[in-house]
This record gives C-alpha cells, structure tokens and sequence, in this order.
C-alpha cells in the first residue's frame, strides 16, 4: 500500500490498543507502520535488481516482526516517560509493524511473508495499492482518537478498515469466477489466472490469465450485488527461460536476471507488442485495453552490468473520467457476462 495508508493502519493498531495509557500511541504506531518500507534504500548500481528483489522482502516477513517493533521502539525508550511504559512502547510498535507486510501481502504486489523459509511473493490481491475508502476509514479513527486520547475511535476505524477489506476479498472470488466463465466461453483451461483491484475501487478489476503460451488481459467489472459485466483485452505470449534468445541464454549472469525478474513478476513475461528487446510485467500496463508494460528489463549479455531496468511509471497517467465510467457502469465497451460476445 501507498506510505500514508501503512503509517495511518499502524497508528490506528498502536491508539486502539495503547491509547489512552500510552502518550501520543498513534504517533509511534505511524511511524512503526512505514518502516518496513525504509527497505527501498537496499539498492546498487551494480545491480539494478537488488532494489525489486530486496523491496518487501525480509522487513515485511512475519519472522521479522519481533525484531523490527523493538527497533522501532528503541528510539521512544530514551525518552523517560516512554521508558517507564516501555511494555505499552514495545507492544504499540510492534503491532504497528505487524500490520504492514500483512497490508501489503492483500495487494497484487507480492510479499515475502514467509522468508526466510519461503522465496514465495505472496499477494492475496483483495485491494489496490490505493484505495481512498480504506485509508479514510484508518483516518478518521486515528484523528478522532488522538484528539479524544481515546482507544475506541480508532478500533472503530480499523474495524471499518478491516469490513472493506472482506468486500475486497468476496469481490476478488467474484471477480476469479467471472474470469472463469469468459475463459470457458473462448474454450480455454487456465493455467493460473489472477485478478488485480483497480486503482481506488474494488468494482473494476484487471483480469489475467494463462492458456498455454498465451495471456489473456481482460476487465471485469464486479458490483457490490454481485453483478458481472466485462470486456476483453489484449492477448500476449508469455515468455520463459526456454524462450531466451541464445545470448541471453548463454550468459549466465543475463540469464539469472530474467530468473529474477520473472519471480519478481509471478511468471506474467511478455514481450511488449512490436519490441523483442524488452521483458514486461504483465501485471502493469499504462493502457487498459493494450499490453504496454510500466516497466520490465532489457538484457545485454557480456556486459559488466547485463540488466538495465526500465521504468515508465512517470508515463502513468490516470485517466479519472475513464475509470469512474467503469466504476459506474456506464463505459460503452462493457458487456454483460450472461450474453458474453467473447473474442
């Protein structure tokens, strides 16, 4: 999730359980809530991977919660009125840092929840990386508790947090059956399929799946009463290890950066439409009906540096009158699901 959402989920774990016992528990908690993410400074010219692979990696793993709510709580305890309530210090920071890899793991992401026993980026993909609704819930609890120095207004923020996040979860089952019936439509079996929350809402949804060497991209638009209606997208192939050309897959230092870009990107390669020299993720496209990739590797075997990562992040543009048609259900391109024309 965006900083600010991390930071206001741990102040309002810190207030509802300390507040009150506890001076200015929202304040510890928010900022325990984003210091997972100083994991971003873990970064090298020599490698311009190290930043996507070390990047919700072992700081966001729930064997490291422990460690990092006493980091987090270390600098509170030089102040004395900290230190003579440094179990309610060490217990604000700790739940504080607690929710964020869980945070993070419910978006498409992914997440080493499990490190170091597992290399699996987990991503249960339930909410967007940012969803206003969420956020605004966190904060409303987490001003109206400090102000009052109470714990119930941020338990009831959480709280309502937490209900949304259990309609993000019913709307991404809904969103997977759906996916279902329009690849049963085309005649497809899926390999593996997902289905990412858009950008601030959990109606519109970014459908991926694989059938073979192809990936489908559609978008699915799922109501809160359960109504489906969709439209297709663009189709790629999918790219692997076997699929290199023989430089890349020669060099094999070249070839170990594909490796890691592709685990980074859950499998989801795809060279973009009318450019071999560059390996997108899948999963991210500046345009919602074409597979242009936000960002994705270039490789150059024998090089000192094999890797170049390239990043078009700058490029995104939200098209706000586009998406709240979808959101509404008034985009013309749309379709219901019962009489589905699948190309």
């Amino acid at each position: 999730m965006d900083p600010l959402t991390q930071g206001l989920i741990g102040a309002a774990a810190a207030q509802g359980t300390t507040g009150g016992r506890l001076p200015r528990a929202w304040l510890v908690g928010l900022l325990a809530g984003m210091a997972p993410d100083l994991d971003v400074l873990i970064r090298s010219a020599r490698d311009p991977l190290l930043a996507i692979e070390f990047h919700r990696h072992f700081t966001h793993a729930l064997l490291f919660i422990p460690l990092g709510g006493l980091i987090c709580a270390l600098p509170w305890l030089l102040l004395r009125g900290y230190r003579e309530r440094w179990r309610m210090t060490l217990l604000a920071s700790t739940l504080a840092v607690a929710t964020h890899g869980l945070l993070d793991a419910s978006t498409s992401y992914g997440t080493l929840l499990l490190w170091p026993f597992s290399s699996t980026r987990i991503g249960w993909d339930w909410i967007s990386i940012i969803d206003p609704l969420f956020t605004l819930c966190l904060l409303a609890g987490v001003i109206w508790g400090g102000l009052r120095r109470t714990r119930l207004p941020a338990l009831a923020g959480l709280a309502a947090a937490l209900l949304y996040l259990s309609l993000g979860v019913l709307q991404h089952g809904r969103a997977l059956a759906a996916q279902e019936e329009i690849a049963e439509a085309r005649g497809h079996s899926i390999d593996k399929g997902e289905a990412f929350a858009t950008i601030g809402n959990n109606l519109v949804w970014r459908s991926l799946y694989r059938s073979g060497p192809m990936i489908y991209a559609d978008r699915i638009r799922v109501s809160w009463k359960g109504e489906v209606q969709w439209t297709s997208g663009s189709r790629v192939s999918r790219v692997t290890v076997a699929d290199l050309p023989e430089a890349v897959s020669g060099d094999a230092r070249a070839r170990h950066d594909f490796e890691r870009f592709s685990w980074f990107a859950g499998g989801w390669v795809a060279y973009p439409p009318g450019d071999t020299s560059v390996y997108g993720d899948v999963r991210y496209s500046l345009q919602t009906n074409a597979f242009e990739p936000i960002w994705g590797i270039r490789l150059h075997p024998g090089r000192d540096v094999p890797v170049e990562w390239i990043s078009r992040t700058g490029d995104r543009e939200l098209r706000l009158a586009e998406l709240w048609s979808e959101i509404l259900g008034r985009s013309a391109d749309y379709q219901s699901l019962q009489n589905p024309s699948v190309p």
